[in-house]
């Protein structure tokens, strides 16, 4: 049996509201394999976007624990928790969060400077992957100057130019239009296949959902099979 990329044992997280407390995750356990797609879904407020930051390493968990190809996120130093998301993990957010002062290929590039490799390395793989994804006429454009679609692109771009093991994505068509939603969508689930790439996706959307080899519920702070 593979060992999984991402594994949570009974993940709980509690909020403090003056004298009570609130329970947004109840001991959520999951298993996720290399190269498996899987979406969480689940009503507004329900926790869907605390669980992946916890899954992340950017909050961290009341109880429970997660494990990043089996070492564990939480309990250790930030250090610790920053090499393990720059080493295995991608992030895709609702919202493209590119840095404004910097071009597409530099942005793109961003995660593997922070790896310290050499900057004309880093550049020149970005610019590979901004071709893949239909950018090769927009490296040295600022985010300003790219449409809501492009910067998506390029965002997905960044979050998968380590080739990391895992890609955490937060409704990352939510802000788009149909048309780009579905050229981020499509381009996500080829760059899956092709660098074997666990996707975890959070969304409201059932038709992306339905894309994925498996739907898990969160309701009432409880994760399930969906359907």
């Amino acid at each position: 049996m593979t060992e999984p990329v991402l594994e949570c044992r009974n993940v709980t997280r509690e909020f403090r509201e003056g004298q009570s407390t609130l329970a947004v995750l109840r001991g959520v356990s999951l298993a996720v394999r290399p190269a498996e797609r899987v979406a969480i879904i689940g009503a507004s407020g329900s926790g869907k976007t605390t669980l992946l930051q916890i899954m992340g390493g950017l909050d961290e968990p009341s109880a429970g624990g997660v494990l990043i190809n089996g070492s564990p996120m939480h309990g250790t130093s930030e250090a610790a928790k920053g090499e393990l998301r720059n080493r295995y993990i991608g992030f895709v957010y609702q919202f493209h969060h590119l840095l404004p002062e910097f071009t597409a290929e530099e942005n793109v590039a961003m995660p593997l400077l922070i790896r310290r490799v050499p900057k004309p390395d880093a550049l020149e793989r970005a610019r590979t992957l901004l071709d893949r994804v239909g950018l090769g006429e927009r490296l040295s454009h600022k985010p300003g100057e790219l449409s809501g679609g492009e910067r998506q692109r390029a965002a997905v771009a960044r979050a998968l130019i380590t080739r990391p093991q895992l890609v955490l994505a937060d409704e990352p068509t939510g802000n788009l239009d149909a048309g780009n939603g579905e050229h981020v969508l499509k381009l996500m689930l080829e760059l899956n296949e092709e660098l074997r790439t666990s996707l975890v996706i959070v969304t409201h959307d059932q038709s992306i959902a339905a894309r994925m080899d498996r739907v898990l519920l969160l309701e009432d702070g409880v994760l399930k099979e969906s359907g």
